[in-house]
């Protein structure tokens, strides 16, 4: 497996597994499904801000996973604190491939200053929890029934990882 910065020609790939995510799993918390368009917006989006966007990838070059960070909140106190996702293609889960794109995500956040990353995570989502604990995220809460899909209430579970000790900047 490799992992590397995405590129355009990744964003298909990229869009099928989001939506993939969408239609048949509690990761994402919408029924709407993306279009092309709107997932190139993302991406655009995210480069323009500097923000990674990694793709893992088999043998063939075949994107079988992606990662991600972006604002937390819009209000400048959250500045320094991010938010991520990974998804993982369902058929190549239980291979190391989110391990190594958590891994790679923390180290580009700490490097571009990120001070905390946030996970939040649907609360049956043991394997993403299990996931986050072992690369040093805490549960700092879980909000029952704060959301629905498929027919019932979903508990969110938010993680946090403090990437950096440094005092509080100035303003």
């Amino acid at each position: 497996m490799k992992i590397r910065d995405a590129e355009p020609r990744d964003i298909p790939a990229i869009l099928a597994l989001y939506n993939l995510a969408v239609r048949e799993t509690t990761a994402a918390w919408t029924t709407r499904e993306e279009t092309l368009d709107d997932r190139l917006t993302w991406f655009e989006s995210r480069k323009k801000q500097g923000l990674p966007v990694l793709v893992a990838c088999d043998g063939e070059d075949e994107v079988v996973g992606f990662a991600s960070y972006g604002p937390f909140r819009a209000k400048e106190g959250y500045r320094l604190t991010a938010e991520h996702s990974v998804y993982v293609d369902p058929n190549m889960q239980r291979q190391g491939i989110g391990n190594g794109l958590l891994k790679r995500l923390v180290e580009a956040a700490a490097a571009n200053g990120v001070h905390v990353l946030v996970s939040v995570i649907d609360g049956e989502n043991a394997a993403s929890i299990a996931l986050h604990e072992k690369h040093g995220f805490e549960v700092i809460g879980r909000m029952p029934e704060i959301g629905t899909k498929f027919g019932r209430w979903l508990d969110l579970v938010l993680m946090t990882k403090v990437l950096q000790s440094a005092p509080a900047p100035e303003r």
